[in-house]
């Protein structure tokens, strides 16, 4: 039978058949992960083939998993050198934030966005509690909402309290797998019930089928939408990993400054003190914000503390 994963605890796995049969699964010997130096084989998402263990039973043997389309990961909180993957096969990333109780960084955005950019997976920006917003905020939301949609993302406003702009998160995400991601505070939890309503999710919760709480730091699990399309709760995940990326690819990751490297004297070029540098041209026409170009040079930074 062929499946999908829905769930993992990092030794059982929920997996569902396209006749929308669960089935509880483990997987049969190692599989191998190619070039990903990963500390899970199997993730979210991941198409499988299932072998029945037991007739009668719903518990089942996993066989072989199918290429993917693409992954995203986070570093594995084991390891600083491999990869966990947080989920596989995926249309589109949203970030939820906000600008007040409590304000997301900008920083912390444009990481998110870069992990993106490498995974290759579209993403979109969604400003959760509108309804808490004075004119301060509104303003911030504005430019933000200019800046991001100018280099081709997607930006939404939303209140999940009053309801604002549900409707048309509903018709972003119907019939496409989406993981979800944000910082705490910043209403996912709400945001994700107001999707499934009456089903009230909880994180933490015990799984009646493994017997073992949930490591709700760790573990992803998606949830089949109301007419169709799935959405991937990441519980936990602070921020996506940026340990395969060298300083002079980072730039690439950028979309506005991936349009002019070609123009730069050196190809070799960080965007710093180099002569003849189109990004800093760039940033100085105003083609290329001085907001992004500063969370361009703090992650350089950031890179550089990991290699030393």
């Amino acid at each position: 039978m062929e499946a999908t994963i829905y769930k993992s605890t990092g030794v059982w796995y929920q997996a569902k058949t396209m006749d929308g049969q669960t089935w509880n699964a483990r997987a049969k010997g190692k599989f191998k992960t190619h070039d990903i130096s990963s500390t899970n084989p199997l993730a979210v998402g991941d198409v499988v083939d299932l072998e029945v263990e037991n007739e009668g039973e719903s518990s089942a043997i996993i066989t072989a998993i199918h290429d993917r389309r693409n992954y995203i990961t986070r570093q594995s909180p084991h390891n600083k050198r491999y990869h966990h993957i947080v989920a596989s096969n995926l249309d589109q990333l949203l970030l939820i934030a906000t600008l007040r109780e409590p304000r997301t960084s900008q920083g912390f955005i444009d990481r998110f966005l870069v992990a993106a950019e490498m995974y290759g997976v579209p993403a979109r920006l969604v400003f959760n509690k509108a309804d808490v917003y004075r004119a301060k905020e509104m303003e911030h939301f504005a430019a933000w909402s200019d800046m991001y949609s100018g280099i081709g993302y997607p930006v939404l406003l939303t209140s999940v309290k009053e309801g604002t702009g549900m409707d048309t998160i509903r018709d972003v995400l119907k019939n496409k797998i989406t993981l979800l991601s944000g910082h705490s505070g910043v209403g996912k939890s709400s945001f994700v019930n107001a999707l499934f309503p009456g089903m009230q999710l909880r994180t933490g919760e015990v799984s009646d089928w493994s017997g073992k709480g949930m490591h709700t730091t760790t573990f992803a699990e998606m949830f089949d939408l109301p007419g169709g399309g799935r959405v991937i709760d990441t519980p936990g995940v602070r921020e996506f990993g940026l340990i395969d990326v060298t300083r002079q690819e980072l730039s690439h990751y950028f979309p506005e400054m991936r349009v002019v490297l070609g123009d730069c004297q050196f190809n070799n070029c960080l965007h710093l003190e180099e002569p003849g540098c189109a990004v800093k041209a760039g940033v100085i026409r105003g083609t290329i914000t001085e907001d992004r170009y500063v969370s361009y040079v703090n992650l350089l930074e950031s890179l550089q503390e990991k290699l030393y």
